[in-house]
């Protein structure tokens, strides 16, 4: 198919080929649509996930095996050609995702009642607050040595910056200074 066609023109080709392919079994028909859609339903099935990539080619492939098996049920009276197979793309995606566990959850379920009679928090929020504390730990103890010290004793123990300053015989820009390099790092470290 040319890419220089009118649209129009171009859906009128592709309607001729999934008839042809309905009727027919026109396997040349077939190479022109599945030439036009399988770009298009990967496109549409990328994910911002881990193996995104894998997951749009085979959910491609299977959709365009169903516009081979299905479509004689295309009825163009009833939607564009390009609503069908995006249709058949959205149920393979939601059949893919249900039958590999998309909402399997990384949250430990032995951590949802642990620590739960200590906060008020139920027993997800208690959770997900122990992942993120672990998390915030895991980070503070890649920081230089220095910067998890002021860290500790100004967020941890609850000191002011003079009373650090005084405790550990530095400058108050120095603390000041070190917190600042401590939170940025933080910030870096967390996002990844």
């Amino acid at each position: 198919m040319k890419q220089s066609e009118p649209q129009a023109l171009q859906q009128e080709r592709l309607k001729a080929c999934i008839a042809k392919v309905a009727q027919e079994r026109d396997k040349q028909a077939f190479e022109v649509l599945f030439d036009h859609y399988v770009p298009l339903i990967r496109a549409f099935s990328l994910a911002r996930e881990p193996g995104a990539a894998l997951v749009a080619d085979e959910l491609a492939q299977d959709v365009i095996i169903k516009v081979w098996e299905k479509a004689h049920t295309y009825k163009p009276h009833l939607a564009g050609l390009n609503t069908w197979v995006y249709t058949l793309a959205r149920n393979c995606r939601v059949d893919y995702w249900r039958k590999n566990g998309r909402h399997l959850s990384d949250i430990d379920p032995t951590e949802i009642f642990s620590k739960l009679e200590d906060t008020d928090l139920g027993p997800f929020e208690a959770a997900q607050q122990q992942r993120v504390d672990k998390g915030l730990r895991n980070s503070i103890e890649q920081l230089p040595r220095e910067q998890a010290e002021v860290l500790h004793k100004v967020y941890l123990e609850g000191k002011s910056h003079q009373e650090a300053s005084d405790e550990l015989a530095l400058p108050l820009g120095t603390v000041k200074s070190r917190i600042r390099l401590a939170i940025n790092k933080l910030e870096l470290l967390l996002r990844r």
